[in-house]
């Protein structure tokens, strides 16, 4: 018989619910990019703020929920592992889609943000995957230090678990 090892369980209960919340956080980022789109919002920049809400949900559910499933065995190390996969998969599977969107969908827009954003137009679309990629690890990071600082089990305050 095989005798199932707690620490290996943990593991795999964090990687299914990040991959599960990433997901999610990128079908949201995803739809609302999309909506902008149709109400013809999508070139003002303004409306990217948004997704660091968007991105800020996705991130606090998914650790809140990884608190709940441990229960008295959260540990900073892996609510903070659960949230940087969650924001990385997110951020990887966005970018994905924004790269096949500004290549082959509408390669207009791609154009219209490397002339206004870029004054040298020479720079391609592969810069404005790279701002999409930096904007999203460095949230994910900032997001994630920042709500392990509500749900870590504090040693030096007396606390209800």
């Amino acid at each position: 018989m095989s005798e199932t090892n707690p620490k290996a369980l943990k593991m795999n209960t964090s990687a299914k619910i990040s991959i599960k919340y990433g997901l999610i956080t990128a079908i949201l980022l995803i739809a609302y990019f999309l909506i902008l789109k149709l109400m013809g919002l999508h070139t003002n920049p303004w409306f990217r703020l948004a997704n660091g809400l968007i991105m800020a949900f996705g991130i606090y559910t998914v650790i809140k929920q990884y608190k709940l499933i441990s229960g008295n065995d959260f540990t900073y190390i892996n609510g903070f592992k659960t949230g940087l996969i969650t924001g990385f998969l997110a951020t990887f599977v966005f970018a994905l889609f924004m790269g096949i969107y500004f290549f082959h969908l509408d390669v207009e827009f791609m154009n219209t943000l490397l002339k206004d954003w870029f004054q040298d137009y020479n720079h391609g679309g592969g810069i404005l995957i790279f701002v999409i990629i930096i904007e999203g690890l460095s949230s994910t990071t900032i997001l994630t230090l920042a709500f392990m600082q509500i749900f870590k089990i504090s040693k030096n305050v007396p606390q209800n678990k």
